[in-house]
């Protein structure tokens, strides 16, 4: 698995029960919050500056969420997506990124066409078990409780980046 880790281009998320607990709050007037992980944000950073790219297919709609993408430099944003598969087709036209050097994290069925497709998909630990059957690799953490810095690192340490990202936070 540290192989096919180490060819990855680019990552692909969920976001409700990955990058979020997977819970919805509305306010009285209908605003949707969400709640991020400032860790997994840092490891999102650290795989960017590193050349791999990151990208968001969710069912979801959320200014939170454009606001979150925004904020870490995500321009691979495709929200309000109910058919994942066919936009990982337009990824691959845009990008130019074959599949198998693609990863893809998800928690829920939604996301089962778009896992089977790419080289290595995660489940987060809490993710339905039938998607945990599918999965190649299942996080140690919850979605929304640092399942995407787990991502980030396993992809870092597998390029063998980590021992040099680590140093420049150490001295």
């Amino acid at each position: 698995m540290k192989k096919r880790l180490a060819q990855i281009e680019l990552l692909l998320l969920d976001v409700d029960g990955v990058l979020t607990d997977a819970s919805i709050t509305y306010t009285d007037s209908g605003e949707q919050i969400k709640r991020f992980n400032a860790k997994d944000g840092l490891g999102l950073k650290l795989l960017m500056e590193a050349g791999i790219q990151v990208g968001v297919i969710t069912g979801l709609s959320s200014m939170a969420l454009e606001h979150r993408c925004s904020k870490l430099g995500i321009n691979l944003l495709f929200a309000g997506i109910k058919n994942k598969s066919k936009v990982l087709d337009s990824i691959i036209s845009q990008t130019g990124i074959d599949p198998e050097n693609m990863v893809f994290v998800g928690d829920d069925l939604i996301d089962l066409p778009v896992m089977k497709r790419v080289g290595v998909s995660f489940g987060v630990a809490d993710a339905c078990d039938d998607v945990k059957k599918h999965c190649d690799i299942i996080t140690n953490l919850k979605g929304g409780h640092g399942a995407v810095r787990e991502v980030c690192e396993s992809i870092l340490k597998a390029k063998e980046l980590w021992d040099d990202i680590l140093n420049k936070y150490l001295s």
